[in-house]
């Protein structure tokens, strides 16, 4: 039985904030440099990228919104790791849906 349309656009909507964040290089570049690092501060991704510190924690806050990220206290230092166990689910929720509508 086909997936209904109504559904399909409800697990898209759930995904918009994940597509927002994988849409820009620097969020990109932030994620590829997590999947070599256990974890980054700020600081670190500040001195591997090619910008600011405040663009960094930009860019880390879209990311953690979207839960492609997760963050972690050290002390006075705040470690940022990939996480993307959810997100990975909801997006092959939506191509599961997508396949099934057809």
């Amino acid at each position: 039985m086909p997936i209904p349309t109504e559904q399909v656009a409800q697990t898209l909507s759930r995904c918009t904030p994940l597509f927002f964040a994988l849409g820009e290089a620097p969020r990109q570049q932030v994620l590829l440099l997590l999947t070599q690092h256990e974890s980054l501060n700020v600081g670190q991704l500040t001195e591997l990228l090619p910008l600011s510190r405040p663009a960094v924690s930009h860019h880390l806050k879209i990311l953690l919104n979207a839960g492609l990220v997760g963050v972690q206290q050290q002390g006075t230092e705040r470690r940022y790791h990939l996480s993307a166990d959810a997100a990975i689910a909801l997006l092959e929720q939506f191509v599961a849906e997508v396949k099934d509508c057809g």
